[in-house]
């Protein structure tokens, strides 16, 4: 450990780290780096193979089978980084909520908040307390990764997507019941928001310490915000959380989806890379944010279901729009599709790499 917490590398770590980690700090690489948020999941046939025998819960809190199911696309695919298969919602139930996954439905939390006391009577635990099962997954996942010179990302989810998982009880379309919070209980919603950020922001530092190289912090509801709501309501606490992670030492990445008009307040919150979705020009997003910040992303997840021409066309399309700066990761603007063919997944990958050859 040097400084504040943080993480330091042998030099034996810093050689696994590869261009990824190079263009999280807007280093020169000899190629774009790719990888894609869900790469490991529904549309491998090993994973699918998995999900016969086991839940999303007992893959996930199994540190083995999390570690099997991170290195999947890592043997079938040329990709520059893992990402540690989890999920964002476990740490709420840490907190005291009942987290599960129904078929047909996806994650449900059975005693959502309802009133300022149920807030008040959220606890955030220790992360090696109540998250232990990812964070050894996370040292099974690095010592395979090594000895592939692939570096490993571990993830949070953001407090505002974590308290609309909360409020709400599942997905919603609106987040009426968030909202309302958040315009009619200030107070009340800044102190949930206050421990959501603290459990994100701690998990992250324990990943890290795990042995996670990077960071990502998923708000995946932000962009239902308006503007002025997130600038005022939610971006102090995306910042605790990054200012928390930052004592991890590691590049941090904040991702959120429809966010083509706050991205200059998403970037204010300190991370080392914005993500971004298709609904933005990559070119467009990066002018944003400025040059200081790397950027990932950004083909629409559906453009792998297209013809490969089409699909190439698209990958070269937003290669082009970057012109070979430093700083860029290619990624999908969110997670792989579960019908995507795992052809067209390597065909991407190889593509990425042979068309940004420096």
């Amino acid at each position: 450990m040097d400084a504040v917490g943080a993480v330091s590398e042998s030099p034996s770590q810093l050689a696994v780290q590869g261009r990824f980690l190079r263009a999280c700090r807007r280093e020169p690489v000899d190629a774009t780096p790719i990888w894609l948020m869900r790469q490991a999941g529904r549309y491998m046939p090993e994973y699918r193979t998995l999900r016969e025998k086991y839940g999303i819960l007992d893959l996930v809190k199994t540190p083995e089978l999390a570690c099997a199911v991170t290195m999947q696309p890592i043997v079938a695919f040329d990709v520059d980084a893992a990402i540690i298969f989890a999920d964002i919602l476990p740490p709420l139930e840490g907190m005291g909520l009942q987290l599960e996954f129904v078929r047909g439905e996806g994650p449900v939390i059975r005693n959502p908040i309802r009133t300022v006391a149920d807030i008040d009577a959220l606890r955030p635990p220790p992360p090696e307390a109540a998250l232990g099962f990812t964070l050894e997954a996370i040292r099974l996942a690095r010592r395979e990764l090594d000895a592939r010179r692939v570096p490993l990302i571990g993830f949070a989810g953001a407090p505002f997507t974590l308290a609309c998982y909360a409020i709400e009880g599942g997905p919603s379309r609106h987040l009426v019941r968030v909202k309302q919070l958040m315009m009619n209980e200030p107070a009340a919603w800044d102190r949930l928001m206050t421990k959501l950020s603290t459990v994100a922001g701690e998990f992250l530092v324990a990943q890290a310490r795990a042995g996670a190289q990077a960071l990502q912090i998923f708000d995946s509801w932000c962009g239902e915000l308006a503007p002025r709501d997130y600038r005022h309501r939610v971006l102090p606490h995306v910042t605790r959380t990054v200012e928390i992670a930052r004592t991890a030492g590691v590049p941090i990445i904040l991702f959120g989806t429809g966010t083509a008009g706050m991205l200059t307040h998403l970037n204010t919150a300190g991370a080392d890379v914005i993500g971004v979705d298709w609904r933005v020009d990559i070119s467009d997003a990066w002018r944003q944010i400025g040059s200081d910040t790397a950027i990932q992303g950004n083909l629409d997840p559906v453009a792998l279901l297209a013809d490969w021409d089409e699909t190439r066309a698209r990958a070269k399309a937003i290669l082009d729009q970057v012109g070979n700066r430093p700083g860029h990761i290619f990624n999908l603007g969110h997670g792989v599709l579960p019908e995507t063919p795992v052809d067209q997944v390597r065909r991407l990958v190889d593509f990425v790499h042979e068309a940004s050859k420096r």
